[in-house]
């Protein structure tokens, strides 16, 4: 399903903020290390599913380590700014904040994020170059 070494990226597909987010952690993940799955379709299904992840507590991402563990909300976006090329990395300083903190901010953004950036009618259908990074096609 997934190659290994590989860490996956579940996120909403219909909205239009995590859509561009992706696209953003496509462009700077120089070292191809993300795959990408959409929360709602069947492989994002399966990956919550065997994890027993609880769905009440995923608004719009979720990272998958399949060797370690999975991350969910602020922890999730931090985690993955760890891994991205020029300064995002600088961002994982934010980690030390307490954790209710950092999601009572994310929650404010992820409760709003079809209001402020919009919804889309279906999932993103990455173009044949990405389309390898995806991997719920």
């Amino acid at each position: 399903m997934v190659e290994k070494g590989k860490k996956i990226i579940l996120f909403d597909g219909v909205c239009n903020l995590c859509n561009s987010t992706i696209n953003f952690i496509i462009q700077h993940d120089k070292k191809d290390i993300f795959r990408y799955a959409s929360l709602q379709g069947d492989i994002g299904k399966q990956l919550i599913a065997e994890r027993n992840i609880d769905t009440s507590k995923l608004d719009s991402i979720l990272l998958i380590d399949p060797a370690l563990a999975y991350y969910y909300k602020s922890t999730a976006a931090l985690q993955i700014a760890k891994q991205l090329s020029g300064i995002y990395p600088l961002l994982s300083v934010f980690l030390i904040l307490p954790t209710f903190f950092r999601d009572w901010v994310y929650d404010i953004i992820a409760k709003n994020r079809y209001k402020w950036f919009g919804k889309k009618e279906s999932c993103m259908i990455p173009t044949s170059k990405l389309k390898a990074l995806f991997i719920d096609q």
